[in-house]
Formats: C-alpha cells, sequence, structure tokens
C-alpha cells in the first residue's frame, strides 16, 4: 500500500461513523481546550503588585487605618456595614462616633486590601477609582502585620525577602505562613500612638525598639545587596497617629524623642556587643558581618538622616484616622507618591 493509498483510507475511516471516532472526536473536543488551558497558566505569571507594609506595636491604630484606607471615612463604613448587613443591631456610641467604626481587634495574622489610585496619583482614598479593565488606575497591596512582640516576625520576613505577598483574589484576605506568597515592597509606614508616647513611660521604648529592628533590616538589605545593581530602595513613613488626642506629641517631638531613644538602644546593643568578646580590633569585620548598630558607624547621636548613608529615607508625619485632626491625607498622599 503506498502512501497516498494510507492517506485516503486514514481519511474515508475519520470520515465514516463509527464508534471509535466519535470517542476520538468526543476526547479532543474536552480534553484540548483543558490541555490548553493548562499551558497558558503555567505559561502566564502572576500579576505582581507594589505593595506597602503596615508595621508599628500593637494598639497604635495599624488596622483602623487600613479599614479607614478601605472603606473611607465613618460615613461610609456605617453605609458599607448595612450594605452587608455586618451589624444585626445598633452599635454603641463612642465620643460621638460608632463603636463598631473605632475599635479594631488585635491583628494575629497578615492581612492585605487591594487598593488603587488615579494615574496621576491625585485621587484620595475617599474617592471612588475605577479599576475596571482599560482604566489607568495603579492598584497596590496594603498589607497590615501583628504587631504584638512575639508576631513580628511576619513583617520582619517581608523585609528581609524571605516571605512576600501574591496579589489576593478578595478586597480583603489573610495570608497565613504555609500560603505562596509574591510581593513588590515599595514602602513601610511604621504607625505609633503619639497620644500614648509620652504618657505612657513604654510607649517610648516599645515603638523604638521595634522601629530600631525595622530600620536595621532595611540597612542591612542595602549593605548586603549582591551584584553590581543595588536593591531597589525602600522608603518609610513614621506615621504619628492619634493627633486629634489632648496627650498627643507633634510629629516633630515624635521624630526627636524616637532619634533619641534610637540612639539609646544602639549605644545598649553595642555595648552588649562589645561584652560578648568583639573588641576595637575587631570593629570593622563586625560592620562588615551586619552588627546591631544603626546609621553612621561610630557616631555619638542618632539621626534619621545617618539612614541616606543607605538610601533609607524616613519621614514623620502626624495625622489621625478617627476624630478631628489633620486626617490620613498626608499620610495617603506620601504612599501615593511611591507606589
Amino acid at each position: 500500500m503506498t502512501l497516498l493509498d494510507s492517506v485516503k483510507w486514514f481519511i474515508e475511516a475519520s470520515l465514516t461513523p463509527s464508534p471509535t471516532v466519535f470517542t476520538i472526536g468526543i476526547a479532543v473536543v474536552v480534553l484540548l481546550p483543558i490541555l490548553l488551558h493548562f499551558l497558558l497558566l503555567a505559561a502566564t505569571p502572576y500579576a505582581t503588585l507594589p505593595s506597602v507594609l503596615l508595621v508599628g506595636p500593637s494598639g497604635a491604630g495599624k488596622t483602623a487605618l487600613l479599614t479607614l484606607f478601605e472603606r473611607g471615612p465613618l460615613s461610609k463604613q456605617e453605609d458599607y456595614e448595612s450594605s452587608t448587613e455586618a451589624e444585626k443591631s445598633p452599635s454603641p456610641i463612642i465620643d460621638g462616633s460608632p463603636a463598631s467604626a473605632l475599635l479594631t481587634h488585635t491583628s494575629q495574622t497578615p492581612a492585605a486590601v487591594e487598593l488603587a489610585i488615579s494615574d496621576d496619583r491625585s485621587s484620595s482614598f475617599r474617592d471612588e477609582v475605577d479599576t475596571s479593565s482599560g482604566s489607568n488606575a495603579r492598584k497596590f497591596l496594603l498589607v497590615d502585620t501583628p504587631g504584638h512582640a512575639k508576631l513580628r516576625r511576619y513583617a520582619l520576613s517581608h523585609l528581609t525577602g524571605t516571605a512576600s505577598l501574591k496579589s489576593p483574589s478578595t478586597a480583603s484576605a489573610s495570608f497565613p505562613d504555609s500560603a505562596p506568597k509574591k510581593t513588590k515592597l515599595k514602602a513601610v509606614v511604621f504607625v505609633v500612638d503619639a497620644g500614648a508616647l509620652l504618657s505612657d513611660s513604654e510607649a517610648l521604648p516599645s515603638a523604638a525598639e521595634y522601629l530600631y529592628d525595622v530600620l536595621l533590616s532595611l540597612q542591612k538589605r542595602m549593605a548586603g545587596g549582591k551584584g553590581s545593581k543595588a536593591p531597589a530602595s525602600i522608603p518609610v513613613l513614621v506615621a504619628a497617629n492619634k493627633q486629634d488626642l489632648f496627650t498627643a506629641v507633634p510629629a516633630a517631638l515624635v521624630k526627636s524623642n524616637l532619634e533619641a531613644e534610637l540612639g539609646r538602644i544602639r549605644k545598649t546593643r553595642s555595648r552588649g556587643l562589645l561584652d560578648s568578646g568583639v573588641g576595637a580590633d575587631d570593629d570593622v569585620s563586625a560592620r562588615e558581618d551586619g552588627d546591631d548598630w544603626l546609621g553612621e558607624y561610630g557616631s555619638e547621636k542618632f539621626s534619621f538622616n545617618q539612614l541616606m548613608e543607605f538610601d533609607i529615607e524616613v519621614d514623620v508625619v502626624g495625622g489621625n484616622v478617627v476624630g478631628d485632626g489633620p486626617g490620613a491625607d498626608k499620610w495617603w498622599k506620601w504612599i501615593a507618591e511611591r507606589v
């Protein structure tokens, strides 16, 4: 049988109705689209959104800020809760505002919301930004992390690059350690309670200790970058929250007090390093190994400006989530300029 005869036989057999022909035809129609789907899915990478990390001690107002940026001011939050039937009975009133809008629970795991700003970065968190296909809106993730001392590993792991987040499929999602994650960290917002910073004897040391670890992680990230291309810089905003309170410390005093406390912590940790056996002759090697010295090595006083050596910009801006005061507009603008 020649090749032409074989081709003719195959064509005639495939066009002749039979159980075999029907079975093969159904298999091709059903399996081919599924196979193509998986091939395209494997070849298409997940969309990586820029992210902003919310860190800070417990009770500073991180989750409240996340909720404000997600749902808008209190009036919009009330409409949101009504439309989703989140509340079955009226909430108690605290200082003229619903308690449900003011009180949040302590975070136990990271949570992220997908937000958007206009292409020219002029939109406010109060605006409804068009995120439909074809729009020029810039989407980003705002990631809230637990502030408890035993749970701060979540935030620090993101700063060191050992963990990341993938864009959630819903408006809000939690990410356990076992979840697959991917992110492009653009900025860090460190929230402090300006109302308790000086009135509570534990507030300033606790906040400064955590901020020291955050800044040191970023410093080591920049100093330890491998290859000819330096890591992208990650700016830090210290959000001095609760400026609506009578006991609140202005942003300038928050900055000076934090710098003084960070300097004290730096000396304490350096003294501990010396006590452990690292002498003066080991200063250079200790520095190269990435010790706990933050900022300009050997300087007497610490200031945030010293971190510019590592391309780390630190701004301290006052604001508040609820009540009368400057609000959160400056924080939103700061974030919008960096995502």
